[in-house]
């Protein structure tokens, strides 16, 4: 099989891509997997770019309204508009049997339908599957159940998504016949990437919505390098990470975990990221080791605790790993994954970005330390759920 896999988004939409990606080709299928320039191209991968740099579309220069209408006017249509068209023309050149993408990345239906082929969406947060349990991850209302209002919500990433529909009509000029299919299929199935460990499934969503559990390399860890490996060795320490989030001041954050954690008799290390933590001089020493990226699989099994901001690949990796957590959420899904960690027993309360002190801190990390056995027991049945393996099962047998 021929598989076209789209994919648009920060390091959490992209790894899992790879990781199937690279199950599907170890299974002897034709795998191209599209990503964004700035994304880091997995080794034994076919890879093209989408002409998206995430980087710049998630860093607007201010905060204000004028600033940030001149960012989505600058940054961000453009770059929809290039890596929509991008998307289209990649996937034409490739000519696949199945179309398998993200669910930004909104001329993958056009171009499945022009080809005449079935394509699949893929979730990382419920955002495009609408359920009456739970809100729609990303809305302002994502940390609340509204009961029967839950499935209202769903309509507000339905709403983003319209405001690109004249750059999906223009993406149209990269189709063989020039012009938009008339009719949209609806997707044949919907792979969600989330463990029900940390969401259970509803009981409304479609039979054609498969639950795979999260996506992940299954393979031998990468090493974290001798320098974290003796860090990792040393004694407990907490793994601090806010990956691409760098809003706000990131190191008033660097020190006010580092002081947390050091009330705790914890070391760190200090993951800075896209830029999300910094390291500030007074708060250096032997105890603390600030890295700009780390493999996950190799540091989080060995670590008391885990401080970050809630995006669902991080959620997932912390908890697979079995490590309890204090989430600090930013933006766009990470206020649900927080408070979902907690209502599941294995993050303390979420603690606001604007509300982030050593005082707040310091006891939301006490909160989170006894929430240890519980967090053992869940990754211990999240490391058995194998969703990539699952996911290429569903492909398969389309």
């Amino acid at each position: 099989m021929r598989m076209m896999l789209l994919t648009a988004g920060t390091r959490g939409d992209v790894e899992p891509f790879a990781a199937l990606a690279r199950h599907a080709a170890s299974r002897g299928h034709e795998v191209r997997l599209a990503l964004p320039d700035d994304a880091h191209a997995p080794e034994g991968v076919d890879t093209v770019p989408l002409g998206l740099d995430v980087r710049r579309v998630l860093a607007p220069a201010g905060r204000n309204p004028w600033a940030l209408a001149h960012h989505l006017h600058a940054e961000v249509r453009p770059g929809m508009r290039r890596m929509l068209a991008s998307a289209v023309r990649e996937t034409v050149a490739f000519e696949p049997d199945v179309v398998v993408h993200h669910p930004l990345v909104l001329s993958a239906p056009m171009v499945a339908d022009a080809l005449g082929v079935p394509r699949v969406l893929a979730e990382f947060a419920p955002v495009a599957t609408p359920s009456e349990r739970f809100p729609a991850a990303g809305g302002p209302t994502a940390t609340r159940d509204l009961g029967g209002g839950n499935r209202v919500t769903y309509r507000v990433p339905r709403a983003v998504a319209r405001l690109f529909d004249g750059d999906v009509a223009r993406a149209a000029a990269e189709l063989p016949s020039g012009r938009r299919p008339s009719r949209r299929s609806p997707s044949r199935a919907t792979l969600m990437a989330v463990s029900p460990e940390l969401l259970p499934r509803p009981d409304d969503w479609p039979d054609r919505v498969h639950q795979t559990g999260a996506w992940y390399e299954e393979g031998p860890t990468a090493s974290p390098g001798p320098i974290v490996d003796d860090f990792v060795r040393a004694g407990p320490f907490v793994v601090a990470s806010f990956g691409s989030m760098a809003t706000g001041d990131p190191s008033a954050r660097g020190s006010a975990i580092v002081t947390a954690a050091r009330s705790h008799g914890l070391r760190v290390l200090l993951v800075t990221g896209w830029g999300g933590l910094v390291l500030p001089a007074e708060c250096r020493g032997p105890d603390v080791l600030a890295v700009r990226s780390v493999p996950f699989d190799a540091v989080l099994p060995a670590a008391t605790l885990a401080v970050h901001h809630g995006g669902a690949g991080t959620s997932h990796a912390v908890a697979r790993a079995g490590v309890p957590a204090v989430v600090v959420p930013v933006t766009a899904d990470q206020p649900f994954w927080a408070a979902q960690l907690h209502r599941r027993g294995i993050a303390a309360a979420p603690v606001p970005l604007r509300h982030l002190t050593a005082d707040t801190l310091v006891p939301a990390v006490r909160d989170a330390l006894d929430r240890r056995e519980r967090a053992a027991e869940v990754g211990g049945r999240m490391r058995r759920e194998h969703g990539v393996q699952r996911a290429l099962e569903v492909l398969e047998a389309l």
